[in-house]
């Protein structure tokens, strides 16, 4: 049986998620013959298709096009999904927002046990996960016919995104389920790169005391980097950052080559979204923090005077 990655797309590009969760599906090919498909569900997403036929170890690319499926509504992707599952061992979703909103429709239609947010493959019927936000680790195994299942996207590294040569099968699009309907959308845009895909991420805490401050003395160190913003959840429950900044077991899983935290204590939450980052960089004045026990690099120090004096020297 083949092994099946739902793709996570604009309509014009694929999102780098995507790539992550191709290389975790390219493992399970090492322990058999079993060849790697992409859905593509899309509107007007032939772009996208194009540039998902360019994966190296895509064999084919499944495109359905349709309205029903422009805003990536849940139960409209769900569908699609479960038209084709039985021709599949493995289905692999991104476990980002989309994709934990779809994979478990998903799995319940099939009746197996979706396996969540897996950091290693060791087997057709073995994966590792993490338990306990990230504290530790259990290999799971699933006998179910069909294994519905998300990626840890930052334990896997990207796929390339050239050299491949994909075919494409345009699928029958199911019809619009009628149960959601798309009313709109407000998105911000700061100009920063995408949290989650970002090289350098600069996160603040609650130590920063105000939203004003905030903005005064990480936007500078943010613009130095040309990194992404961030922010603990203690921060954003006390309002000195927007939601879609929270990094963290509730928030956002990252690991960006560099990842420097800013007033943050390092409760575990937070670690559970952070410490597979590359190198990380800490600047907090209590020596007893948490953070400190993950960091490469950590700076004990008033961070209204260390982080000023950071970006001057930039």
């Amino acid at each position: 049986m083949n092994v099946l990655v739902i793709a996570e797309h604009d309509n014009q590009t694929i999102k780098p998620a995507t790539l992550n969760c191709i290389m975790a599906a390219a493992q399970l090919s090492l322990f058999s013959d079993s060849r790697l498909h992409l859905l593509v569900m899309g509107h007007n997403a032939q772009p996208a298709v194009e540039a998902a036929t360019n994966f190296p170890g895509v064999s084919k690319v499944l495109h359905a096009d349709g309205p029903q499926f422009a805003h990536a509504l849940a139960e409209n992707l769900a569908a699609q999904v479960l038209a084709v599952a039985s021709n599949y061992s493995h289905i692999l979703f991104a476990a980002t927002a989309s994709g934990k909103n779809v994979a478990p429709r998903v799995a319940a239609q099939l009746d197996v046990a979706q396996i969540s947010d897996i950091s290693r493959v060791d087997s057709l019927d073995t994966f590792e996960r993490p338990i306990y936000a990230g504290n530790a680790l259990v290999c799971v195994q699933s006998l179910d016919a069909i294994k519905v299942i998300t990626v840890r996207t930052t334990a896997f590294d990207a796929a390339s995104a050239s050299g491949g040569a994909a075919t494409i099968e345009v699928l029958s699009a199911v019809p619009d389920q009628g149960k959601a309907t798309f009313v709109g959308s407000e998105i911000a845009k700061n100009g920063r790169p995408e949290l989650t895909s970002a090289k350098v991420v600069v996160s603040g805490g609650r130590a920063l005391g105000s939203s004003e401050k905030f903005t005064d003395v990480m936007t500078p160190l943010a613009e130095k980097f040309g990194a992404a913003m961030g922010a603990s959840r203690a921060a954003v429950d006390a309002g000195y950052a927007s939601n879609d900044w929270q990094v963290g077991q509730t928030g956002k899983i990252v690991a960006p080559q560099l990842y420097i935290a800013v007033g943050i204590s390092g409760a575990i939450q937070h670690l559970a979204g952070m410490k597979d980052s590359k190198v990380i960089v800490a600047i907090n004045k209590d020596p007893e923090a948490p953070i400190f026990s993950v960091a490469d690099y950590g700076l004990e120090a008033d961070l209204f005077v260390a982080v000023p004096e950071l970006v001057a020297s930039l």
